[in-house]
């Protein structure tokens, strides 16, 4: 169960989440932040930092954000490969 960072990041990208996660597994993009779930240990750390409430468990991302389940593993995995 990745975490998945949805709309309320758009345009704020704080990065605290990304100073607690202990294996580097989130990646700043142009207007957000997002995880690569095959780097994502599902440790938690991220959820609780996040100012805007933006992360989820890939399992309670409320309906309308759905999208950012693809989105996070598309984005995640492309900007951890250098992209």
């Amino acid at each position: 169960m990745p975490y998945i960072v949805t709309e309320p990041c758009v345009g704020v990208k704080d990065k605290s989440c990304m100073t607690v996660c202990p294996v580097d597994c989130i990646y700043e993009a142009d207007d957000q932040v997002f995880i690569n779930p095959d780097e994502c240990i599902d440790c938690g750390l991220c959820e609780p930092e996040c100012p805007v409430n933006a992360i989820f468990v890939d399992t309670d991302v409320p309906p309308n954000w759905k999208n950012y389940i693809e989105l996070n593993a598309k984005e995640g995995k492309r900007l951890a490969e250098g992209g």
